[in-house]
């Protein structure tokens, strides 16, 4: 199917999750601000009223036709609502951006990392894209940078948010938290397990929530973006009991050797901001509402010559968004 070349009508798919609300703001702030943004989602939450450009709105199911006649289709719900509603999208001749990781096997997708030589470019003659999550871009983002200082292997731990489980995520760790300073059992609806004032490598086994398909999903993404010339990352991804915000912690073995004052100065090429001042802490609340990953200065290992350790924060929401905001840009020029 063939959309109208004047079109401007963009689909949000997933538009009740926290990525959506972020990508809708953006939007709003974007060169697509006066476009006609239709949001749909599961039908669970259809009816839902919200509001776009200042205006009501009500969030739709999707039906027939729902997708038709749109020149970009966002997916920002969970992977199991893009999957069953992604033939339809690329039916439709859009210019499809998913964030959920569905379409991250797909055949023909180009996977979008927004770095220089990692991953694909914006093609054009493609209709599907993928834009991988905050810990899959920040994995590139140090592929990219390190790979020139002799990079020989990369290890990363990222501490995964609550909020990546949505809303009902963040009213979990909260009712535990005042559970739990009151002196009351903690419920455990979300997460099948305590996950305030706990770090840990797996919820109960009733929750919805699983750390192995998010650590599969990071690795896929690591993958991609090591292609066949660079080194493959090691990945490993723990609850930690915070809102908001992926906080990592990465160790790189170079070939070469190098300085805290150069390798701070290619990752500032290479986008990331490098909090230089070492009387103010890089935590998660550090990057929070910035599109930009956030690193400290980078620490030699003693025991390990030519070692070097990485800490650094990334808003989980904000910097998939604006990721995706550049690459539909992009396809819209």
């Amino acid at each position: 199917m063939s959309v109208p070349r004047d079109s401007q009508r963009i689909v949000l798919a997933g538009a009740s999750s926290l990525l959506g609300a972020e990508l809708k703001s953006l939007l709003e702030e974007s060169r697509f601000a006066s476009w006609d943004l239709s949001l749909v989602d599961e039908e669970t939450v259809a009816g839902t009223l919200t509001e776009a450009g200042g205006e009501p709105a009500v969030i739709q199911p999707v039906e027939e036709g729902t997708l038709e006649r749109a020149k970009l289709i966002f997916f920002t719900g969970s992977a199991a609502f893009t999957e069953r509603n992604l033939p339809a999208a690329r039916e439709s001749g859009a210019a499809v951006i998913d964030l959920s990781g569905a379409a991250l096997n797909t055949p023909g997708v180009q996977v979008h990392f927004g770095v220089e030589g990692v991953g694909h470019n914006a093609d054009k003659h493609q209709n599907l894209y993928a834009v991988p999550s905050a810990p899959g871009l920040a994995t590139a983002k140090l592929l990219g940078a390190l790979g020139p200082a002799g990079l020989a292997r990369l290890s990363l731990i990222f501490f995964r948010p609550v909020s990546e489980a949505g809303r009902t995520g963040i009213e979990e760790l909260e009712s535990q938290t005042t559970q739990l300073l009151s002196f009351q059992p903690a419920g455990v609806p979300v997460f099948d397990t305590q996950v305030a004032f706990n770090l840990i490598d797996r919820f109960g086994p009733a929750s919805r929530e699983n750390l192995q398909f998010v650590r599969d999903r990071i690795r896929t993404e690591g993958l991609i973006a090591a292609g066949r010339n660079s080194v493959y990352p090691s990945i490993q991804v723990l609850h930690a009991p915070v809102f908001y915000g992926f906080t990592f912690t990465a160790l790189a073995e170079l070939n070469s050797t190098s300085s805290k004052e150069a390798l701070a100065e290619i990752s500032r090429k290479a986008g990331f901001t490098v909090d230089a001042d070492s009387n103010s802490p890089l935590g998660n609340l550090s990057a929070s509402g910035d599109s930009a990953i956030h690193l400290a200065l980078p620490e030699s290992d003693p025991a390990q010559p030519r070692s070097w350790w990485f800490w650094g924060a990334a808003d989980n929401v904000r910097v998939p968004a604006s990721t995706a905001i550049k690459l539909a840009e992009k396809l819209a020029e």
